[in-house]
């Protein structure tokens, strides 16, 4: 549940599942520290409250997903990597992938330099790659990697250590480029999905950290969701609210410990040692114990749930999807 059902009422955002984002890594590729692997998981096949799938249909036909870099720490997209799907009538969905640079990346609309056209979207257990010049990409079904006891969380935190996600899949969007093409090294790392409407381009979710869009908007979720990285001083008292209330912080505590949280950015240094929370996120970093036992203060140290075992050593490093 990093993103999972992010919307109003652990609903998903828009009631569209194929709009919702459930994760963002950033890793160096194994082997090859001179590239970076960027991965957007969403649309779980799952809600948490049903026991129906969503939809078999990967992703939303027009609709983008996006990643946004920033490259100079103000919180503003330098540069985005922005993924269009579209379906023929005989189901099977094809990706374009745009780079965006410059003003342009901070905008919403489906411009800027064309990468990939016509990627076709795995829908079964073989993963699809398509190699362009320094670029891999994957688009399609895979195993879902993130772990947690949800059923442990609903439960007052008495967690038990039973996965929910162990059998479950997300549609991830895999991007494997050279570290240059980040813009910098250390860089700000977000995501967000974009729904077309008869008034235009409507964001639909948002995130770069685990979690905490789930956790700590509180009533102002929908804000939150639709909101931009540069602006999200405005929730640090939202945020401090929510850690009072669980977690026993003082005021001034809580304060401090949001404005650490905010704006919702994913710091990654190629160069660095990766590890969710100081850079980065890896596929096994249990991103789970580190925030919850921010969350209560340190009275929750963690859910008894580790990594899965299906991931591959090789790209796109997601398991295959389940049946």
């Amino acid at each position: 549940m990093s993103h999972h059902a992010s919307g109003p009422n652990f609903g998903f955002p828009r009631g569209d599942a194929r709009l919702d984002m459930t994760d963002l890594y950033a890793f160096p590729k194994p082997g090859d520290p001179g590239k970076s692997i960027l991965i957007l998981n969403v649309h779980p096949s799952f809600r948490l409250d049903s026991p129906e799938p969503t939809t078999k249909e990967p992703f939303a036909p027009g609709a983008l997903y996006e990643i946004k870099i920033d490259t100079n720490g103000d919180a503003i997209a330098d540069i985005c990597y922005s993924v269009q799907f579209a379906s023929s009538e005989h189901g099977q969905q094809t990706a374009t992938v745009r780079r965006i640079q410059g003003a342009r990346a901070a905008e919403f609309g489906d411009v800027g330099e064309v990468v990939v056209q016509g990627v076709r979207v795995s829908v079964g257990r073989e993963a699809l790659v398509t190699e362009v010049g320094d670029f891999r990409f994957f688009f399609g079904w895979r195993s879902d990697p993130f772990f947690l006891d949800v059923i442990g969380n609903f439960n007052h935190m008495q967690f038990t250590g039973d996965d929910f996600f162990i059998d479950k899949n997300v549609c991830s969007i895999v991007i494997e480029l050279p570290n240059s093409d980040l813009g910098s090294n250390k860089v700000g790392i977000w995501a967000r999905t974009l729904d077309k409407t008869g008034e235009g381009w409507v964001q639909a979710d948002r995130g770069g950290r685990p979690l905490q869009a789930v956790f700590l908007p509180g009533e102002k979720r929908e804000a939150y969701l639709s909101g931009e990285p540069a602006d999200d001083d405005r929730f640090i008292g939202v945020f401090a609210h929510q850690l009072e209330h669980t977690g026993g912080y003082t005021p001034e505590d809580a304060v401090s410990v949001a404005r650490k949280l905010l704006p919702d950015v994913l710091s990654y240094d190629p160069r660095d040692p990766t590890r969710f929370p100081h850079n980065g996120r890896t596929l096994t970093d249990d991103v789970v114990d580190v925030f919850f036992s921010m969350l209560t203060n340190g009275k929750v140290a963690g859910d008894r749930v580790g990594p899965h075992g299906d991931l591959l050593n090789e790209f796109p490093y997601l398991g295959p999807p389940h049946d």
